[in-house]
C-alpha cells in the first residue's frame, strides 16, 4: 500500500463525512420548516463576500487552531483534552493579572510576557489532569469537565470582586469585566478597517511548530508512541506516565494562549462569556482536522466560516443562530464513526486490494 494512496483515502473519507454532515444538518433544516440551500448558502458564502465579515471568519479561526493544536498533542499522547474552556478562562485571568500589574512597561517585553502569563495559566491548570490521569489513573473526561465548572466560577468571581473594573462599581452596573488593559499588549491589526490581527500568524506559527515537534523530533515520537500503545511504549523504555503529564501542559498551555491572544488582539479586556465555546469547539477542529497541524488549520477557518455564517442566518434566513450548534452537534457524530473508519487498517486493505486489482485489470 502507498503512501500516496493512504493520503487520497483519507482525503476521500473526510470528504464523504462532510457531504453525510451536510446531508444530516439539511434534514433538521427540513424539519424546522427551513429552505436548506439558501441557508447553507448564507452560512458558507455570505461570509466570504467582503473583507470585513472574511476577517471575522479569520479572527474566530485564531482561537480555534490554538486550542486545537493542543488538543491534537494531548489526544496523540493518548489523554483527552476536554477542558480547554477551563484552561482557556485561566489564561485570560493571569494575562489580565499581569497586564494590570505592569500597564507601564514597554510593549516589547509586556507583550511577550502576558502571553506567556497566559499560557502559563493554561498549562497550569492541564497539569491538573494530567497529574490525576498519570498518577492515581483518574480519568481525564471527569477531571477535566469539573474543573471547566471550578474554572468558570473562579473566572466569574474574579471578574465580579478584584478584577472588576471602577468605573463599572462606580456607575453601579457591576457589569463582569476588568477594566481597558494598556495599549502595550495590544496585538496589530494589519487590514484597515477591520479587527483582523497578528494572532492569525502566532496561530501559523505554533501549527508549523507542533508538526515539527510531533513528527520531525525523538521527543515528538515518543508522546505519539505513548499515545498509540502505551504498553509497547513502556517496553521501549518510554516514561508513559512523564508523557501524559507533558502532553496536557502542552494542551493546556495552548488553551491558555488562545485566551491571551484572543485579550490582545480582539477584546483588550477580560470580559463575562469571552471564551464562547471555543475550548468545545476547538475539540471538534482538532478530530475534524485529524489531528494534524496541516488538517486543523482548514477546519478552524470552516468553523470560523461556521460560527460567522451562522450568526447571520437570523437576519438573512429566519433561521435561529444557535442551529450552528446543531450543526457542529451533528458534525462531532459524524467525525466519531469517520475516526472509526480512518483507523480501521483492515477496510484500508480491502480497499486498496480492490482498487489494485480494478487498476491491473
Amino acid at each position: 500500500m502507498t503512501k500516496q494512496f493512504r493520503i487520497l483515502y483519507k482525503v476521500c473519507i473526510i470528504l464523504l463525512a462532510v457531504i453525510a454532515a451536510m446531508a444530516l444538518g439539511a434534514v433538521i433544516l427540513v424539519a424546522i420548516g427551513a429552505d436548506v440551500f439558501k441557508t447553507y448558502a448564507v452560512i458558507l458564502f455570505e461570509p466570504l463576500k467582503n473583507i470585513g465579515l472574511l476577517s471575522e471568519v479569520f479572527i474566530r479561526m485564531i482561537p480555534l487552531t490554538i486550542i486545537a493544536l493542543g488538543i491534537a498533542v494531548a489526544y496523540r499522547s493518548g489523554i483527552i483534552n476536554i477542558g480547554a474552556e477551563g484552561q482557556m478562562a485561566i489564561g485570560i485571568l493571569t494575562t489580565t493579572a499581569v497586564a494590570l500589574a505592569m500597564p507601564n512597561l514597554p510593549k516589547p517585553l509586556l507583550l511577550p510576557l502576558v502571553l506567556i502569563a497566559g499560557a502559563a495559566g493554561g498549562a497550569l491548570w492541564g497539569a491538573i489532569p494530567g497529574i490525576l490521569k498519570a498518577k492515581l489513573q483518574v480519568s481525564e473526561l471527569l477531571s477535566t469537565v469539573m474543573l471547566n465548572y471550578i474554572a468558570e466560577q473562579f473566572y466569574t468571581f474574579c471578574l465580579r470582586k478584584p478584577m472588576l473594573d471602577p468605573a463599572e462599581m462606580m456607575n453601579g452596573s457591576g457589569t463582569p469585566q476588568s477594566m481597558r488593559l494598556t495599549k502595550n499588549i495590544w496585538l496589530t491589526r494589519f487590514v484597515p478597517g477591520t479587527r483582523l490581527h497578528t494572532g492569525l500568524f502566532i496561530a501559523i506559527a505554533f501549527a508549523v511548530l507542533i508538526y515539527f515537534m510531533l513528527w520531525k523530533t525523538s521527543f515528538g515520537y515518543k508522546m505519539r508512541a505513548s499515545g498509540s500503545s502505551a504498553r509497547a511504549a513502556r517496553y521501549g523504555g518510554i516514561n508513559v506516565p512523564a508523557f501524559l503529564i507533558i502532553a496536557m501542559l502542552i494542551s493546556g498551555a495552548f488553551a491558555g494562549l488562545a485566551g491571551a491572544v484572543e485579550i490582545c488582539g480582539v477584546h483588550h479586556r477580560a470580559i463575562q462569556g469571552i471564551t464562547s465555546g471555543y475550548g468545545f469547539s476547538g475539540i471538534v477542529v482538532a478530530l475534524f482536522g485529524g489531528l494534524h497541524p496541516a488538517g486543523i488549520i482548514p477546519a478552524a477557518f470552516f468553523f470560523g466560516l461556521l460560527l460567522v455564517g451562522g450568526n447571520m442566518t437570523q437576519n438573512a434566513v429566519g433561521v435561529p443562530a444557535n442551529m450552528v450548534q446543531v450543526l457542529q452537534g451533528v458534525i462531532i457524530l459524524v467525525i466519531v464513526a469517520t475516526q472509526m473508519v480512518l483507523s480501521n487498517e483492515y477496510l484500508m486493505e480491502r480497499v486498496w486490494r480492490r482498487f489494485h486489482k480494478e487498476e491491473k485489470a
